[in-house]
């Protein structure tokens, strides 16, 4: 039998789903999943998401940068926030993050509760995440993380666009319209993904400070080869992750 790709609209519905023998994709495209890519690609050594800006805080007397954003904006007080040029500079190299964020951490908390395995998805690392999935004997659910457990256009075009790319070697998962209702999204918008959103809800709300580089760059498709991946309560690049068993 072969395996097959889901997707899970939002972390609101992940009770409906059984991540057991699945390999769980957290999808946060604006921006947090996209900006863990690109820390991982700028050297950083490991990521603890965390649910509070309190717990994430806390990390610094251990000697970890602390990042932290809400409502988009990054908190007073902590390293970094959620833009994915945060993470570019040689700061962030060897270095070990606490990170909060309204939704793509909130989205990788809920998925801790069965996944057989957690990976970070964005469109920064598409094709070879898409590659190694196939390499992988395990099923694929794609978990959005929307804005406040509500769907958004951003997280399903990514969804679709992966679940494209993973068939014919997967089948769909038939017993929810989900994971076609993202496909045909992303058949709509693929030739202009930044037109499409114009109108979706997080477009706007990042527009309104300012940030229209960040939503460039992170619809901009295959920028690192990095798959962040869980092992325990932290996020480490998946080759080292490997390597300490």
């Amino acid at each position: 039998m072969k395996r097959t790709i889901d997707v899970c609209l939002s972390p609101a519905l992940y009770h409906l789903y059984d991540g057991s023998d699945s390999i769980v994709v957290v999808i946060d495209v604006l921006r947090a999943t996209s900006s863990i890519c690109i820390a991982f690609h700028n050297g950083v050594r490991s990521m603890v998401p965390v649910s509070s800006v309190e717990q994430s805080f806390s990390y610094r007397s251990k000697g970890y940068l602390v990042a932290a954003e809400r409502k988009g904006e990054m908190v007073d007080g902590f390293d970094m926030g959620n833009s994915p040029f945060s993470y570019m500079s040689d700061d962030v190299k060897d270095k070990d993050i606490a990170i909060t964020t309204t939704n793509g951490t909130h989205a990788i908390e809920v998925a801790r509760k069965n996944a057989f395995q957690i990976v970070i998805g964005s469109f920064l690392n598409l094709d070879s995440l898409a590659n190694w999935l196939r390499g992988q004997n395990k099923n694929v659910i794609c978990l959005c993380a929307g804005w406040k457990n509500a769907v958004n256009l951003e997280d399903t075009l990514f969804a679709g666009a992966l679940a494209q790319q993973l068939l014919p070697d997967f089948e769909l998962n038939n017993h929810r319209d989900s994971v076609l209702t993202s496909m045909y999204l992303y058949d709509l918008a693929k030739d202009d993904l930044q037109g499409f959103l114009s109108r979706s809800s997080h477009k706007k709300r990042l527009s309104k400070l300012n940030i229209e580089e960040d939503v460039t760059f992170c619809l901009t498709p295959n920028q690192t080869d990095v798959i962040p991946a869980m092992k325990g309560d932290s996020i480490f690049k998946l080759d080292v992750m490997q390597s300490i068993g």
